[in-house]
């Protein structure tokens, strides 16, 4: 671990030429192999040229190579046989896409970024006793794939989980025939069951799950908190959604001020950041895990030929699409995460949000990280716990301009939910100065409408929708009504199903 602390010290002090050696040799690397011959990889020499020549993708640009690599052909963006496809959904949306995870990916990225994780948090907390106990993890599920018998695919936690050395196995908990269950509801109580026992020192998961996950272990224990449960529990790793409106949840759940919260980013594409630091929530941007990344400043998203800029060229508190050329074959891929840098030596970031995920039907260019915050400050003030939440347009009528329709699950609602929809616009207003100027004076923004959903509505409707665990979040905004008309249709099925 120490070894590696003073890798990781390398890559900060020479940010710009790791990158470029991480970009030569993925270029060599894919020289060979059909897209590389495509797009001449033989002969570039440069980052300038590499952008010249290769669009930048989408899932939909790349996704007939990836159905060719999914029946078991090879070397198509990969030279390395690819046997493993992380099933990915992102959000509630219902096509789900297959991201191709060669042996490099898992081992050069995947892998190296979890035993980073632990030698960072090690690293601040040298008398930590992780190790006495066992990590609960909560995964998702694999699935052999139809279309081969070379081929697998499921949550990117499931292949690594699947893919393990015995010595991790050993240090983790419950054990794999439960922790890969495709039954969500079943997985969760037999993780309860044969964990409750366990020595658990840490939880990795995402924490929507782990709230659910939580919540059933007390039920079952008849404790009131997890610290009655796992008296050693000193640590959280949690990714792939904003911890801000999870924050009070925890509290509860884990009533003490020593508790360790460790956020990562990572992702089915691979794992790119870590919280390498105790007392500030940003994180590390990892530069040699066999990732080229490139930068696309948002006024530049959506146009036929978008320019990008590489880390010599960001610049603080400025919002980019994350653009990446990784070893497991994506090239120059739009994962479709918003980023900004809060530090430039390192260089350090914060997720913003989603490319797709953001209400912008006015122009006020609303993004997740301004309704988490703005959330954050209407619970403080108000009192209240935010369980879960989706945002969504109303649009203009004949009678009434535009606003924004919150459906929130609390955990404890608010005693005046006039005053938290006034505190909450307020927040919004001072997050945000676009969505301030389209609610001046009610010209284009009404002040939002706030639904309260009944306890359970989001966990009922992901169900249904086949979205329970894993990697599945309930989606934060919308720019279109779909997520929100979805969700009254099924409430309004719900509230028939009681009066018959």
């Amino acid at each position: 671990m120490k070894k590696r602390i003073h890798q990781i010290e390398l890559f900060m002090k020479y940010p710009m030429e790791v990158q470029q050696d991480w970009f030569q040799r993925l270029v060599e690397a894919g020289a060979q192999t059909e897209w590389g011959q495509r797009y001449g990889y033989k002969s570039i020499l440069s980052i300038e040229e590499f952008k010249e020549r290769v669009p930048i993708q989408n899932y939909d640009t790349l996704k007939p190579f990836i159905d060719r690599s999914m029946k078991g052909e090879q070397n198509i963006l990969w030279p390395t046989d690819i046997k493993w496809f992380a099933k990915s959904s992102g959000t509630t949306a219902g096509k789900s896409k297959f991201i191709p995870v060669s042996a490099e990916a898992m081992e050069e990225c995947h892998f190296k970024g979890g035993k980073d994780l632990i030698s960072l948090y090690c690293n601040n907390n040298p008398e930590t006793q992780i190790f006495s106990g066992k990590g609960l993890t909560l995964g998702g599920s694999h699935h052999f794939n139809v279309n081969s018998n070379d081929t697998f695919y499921g949550d990117i936690s499931a292949i690594l989980m699947q893919n393990l050395p015995f010595w991790a196995q050993m240090i983790r908990t419950p054990e794999l025939s439960i922790a890969l269950m495709d039954n969500w509801e079943e997985k969760i109580e037999k993780m309860v069951s044969t964990t409750v026992h366990e020595n658990v020192t840490s939880i990795s998961g995402v924490p929507t799950w782990t709230v659910v996950l939580a919540k059933r272990v007390l039920e079952v224990t008849g404790k009131d908190n997890l610290l009655e449960v796992w008296p050693n529990l000193e640590l959280f790793i949690h990714g792939a959604v904003s911890f801000t409106p999870y924050v009070e949840q925890f509290k509860k759940l884990i009533p003490s001020n020593s508790f360790n919260y460790f956020e990562t980013y990572n992702a089915s594409e691979g794992f790119f950041g870590i919280q390498d630091r105790l007392n500030s929530s940003d994180l590390l941007l990892m530069l040699d895990y066999g990732v080229f990344y490139e930068f696309m400043p948002l006024d530049e998203y959506g146009k036929e030929n978008p320019k990008t800029i590489g880390l010599e060229s960001v610049e603080l508190n400025k919002n980019y699409a994350l653009v990446i050329s990784t070893n497991a074959g994506l090239w120059r891929y739009i994962i479709g995460d918003t980023i900004k840098f809060t530090s430039l030596s390192p260089f350090r970031i914060r997720i913003t949000g989603r490319t797709k995920l953001f209400v912008n039907a006015f122009g006020e260019e609303v993004i997740i990280e301004n309704t988490d915050q703005a959330i954050k400050i209407a619970c403080e003030k108000t009192s209240s716990m935010v369980k879960e939440y989706t945002v969504a347009p109303v649009y203009f009528s004949e009678q009434q301009n535009g606003a924004h329709e919150w459906m929130i699950e609390f955990e404890k609602p608010p005693l005046s939910l006039e005053y938290f929809t006034d505190v909450l616009d307020t927040a919004l207003k001072s997050l945000n100065s676009d969505y301030e100027a389209k609610r001046y004076k009610d010209l284009a923004l009404r002040l939002p409408i706030v639904k309260i959903l009944p306890d359970g509505t989001f966990y009922e409707w992901m169900k249904r929708k086949g979205k329970l665990g894993g990697q599945h979040k309930v989606p934060r905004l919308s720019n279109d009504r779909n997520f929100v008309e979805e969700i009254e249709t099924f409430l309004e099925e719900q509230r028939k199903a009681l009066r018959s």
